[in-house]
């Protein structure tokens, strides 16, 4: 790769970076094609970009991207992919799905909403993140039941009234 292919590799990863939240680094090396394939399929299908980087390249994107990626970076050893969503948990419960199959995918390190996460050992945690339609939908639930049970306290009040005459 020439020293201008890495520039634009480099700008390209740092383009990707900017204005993110959830970034998932994993080790994929090792699975088979299928695998691969029905993992990329996966990630596609949940609106996840799925790509294998070069270590050196992403490090330099990372120090160039206005967001603070932290010791993420002290990850970039071995094979590297990147995951990059709109949702945070989207990612981990993709390679937990895949994990009952298989070891790999390894889960590297993450960043999401400006909190770094790193090691394997922090994937159900990760998985059992909520996103933000499912916390905002729990707060509208929590909101509606007093008010149900008020509505449904003044119909029950009213039928006993009417009941009475």
């Amino acid at each position: 790769m020439t020293r201008e292919e890495k520039s634009i590799a480099i700008e390209d990863l740092t383009a990707q970076l900017a204005g993110v939240n959830v970034v998932y680094l994993a080790d994929i090396s090792g699975l088979n094609a299928e695998t691969t394939s029905n993992l990329r399929r996966a990630c596609f299908k949940a609106g996840i970009k799925l790509e294998v980087v070069k270590n050196t390249l992403l490090e330099k994107a990372m120090e160039a991207s206005e967001s603070n990626f932290g010791e993420l970076s002290t990850v970039l050893k071995g094979n590297t992919s990147i995951l990059i969503a709109e949702t945070a948990n989207g990612p981990a419960k993709i390679i937990k799905e895949f994990r009952k199959k298989s070891d790999k995918p390894l889960l590297k390190g993450a960043y999401i909403n400006e909190e770094i996460y790193i090691g394997d050992n922090l994937l159900d945690t990760l998985a059992s993140l909520k996103s933000k339609e499912e916390v905002i939908g729990e707060i509208i639930g929590l909101l509606q039941s007093p008010a149900q049970r008020v509505i449904s306290a003044l119909k029950n009040q009213f039928k006993d009234e009417e009941g009475a005459e």
